[in-house]
């Protein structure tokens, strides 16, 4: 996996082999501040995920102690609250369960791309991080354009079958919220709320590391009034 957006060191380690369920909540204001709320749950993978934190090391590389991944989602939580224009970040976890629950208010979507670059790129030591990777989210005051960051599909193609299955159980589901109505929008599978202020796509982390673009989506406001 070359880059997905998912916060945490047990996300990323634990990503190809689990029953992963991710919500990726964004609410944009009028202004463009805003705040994510992002939800990553493992729990109907638990027991596998306790016999491989058990284990020295896997496909050859060293499994991290469940300290040592506590100590990192600490970190990233530290360091998310010291970027400029985030405030109110909060981190529910429940390690026995393996539930994970961001939460942050941001000043504008460019200011939470570039936090969110600066805080992965210094905890994972990548000097090579694209900007692009993470240019996820655009907003012009009338429309917002999602997408997922670029995720590479060669580690898919070494899956075996068993991964496999379990990330077609998982599910991935995007929301934008918004506070006034939408117009329209581009991605055909995705869903209006009754009240016209939220849009959502929901997919599998299978089908997405085959196709990143199910996520995409194009999402036109209604003029602000006067």
């Amino acid at each position: 996996m070359k880059r997905i957006f998912c916060f945490g060191v047990l996300t990323l380690c634990l990503l190809l082999s689990s029953c992963i369920e991710i919500v990726d909540d964004v609410t944009v204001r009028n202004d463009g501040s805003g705040t994510l709320k992002y939800t990553v749950n493992l729990s109907s993978s638990k027991v596998k995920i306790g016999s491989i934190l058990a284990l020295d090391s896997l496909d050859g590389k060293k499994v991290p102690s469940l300290d040592e991944i506590k100590e990192k989602v600490a970190e990233f939580k530290t360091k998310l609250a010291l970027q400029p224009g985030i405030s109110n970040v909060t981190l529910e976890t429940k390690w026995e369960e393996y539930i994970f629950k961001l939460q942050c208010d941001f000043a504008s979507v460019t200011t939470l791309q570039k936090a969110l670059k600066s805080v992965i790129e210094d905890i994972s030591k990548d000097k090579t991080i694209s900007e692009k990777e993470y240019d996820w989210l655009s907003w012009d005051g009338q429309k917002l354009v999602r997408s997922v960051p670029e995720i590479s599909l060669q580690k898919s193609k070494t899956l075996k079958q068993e991964e496999i299955d379990l990330l077609k159980q998982g599910t991935y589901t995007s929301i934008s919220r918004f506070e006034r109505f939408v117009d329209k929008f581009d991605n055909p599978e995705a869903k209006l709320s009754q009240n016209k202020l939220n849009v959502m796509v929901k997919t599998n982390p299978y089908l997405l590391t085959q196709n990143p673009n199910l996520l995409e989506n194009t999402i036109y406001l209604t003029g602000v009034k006067n």
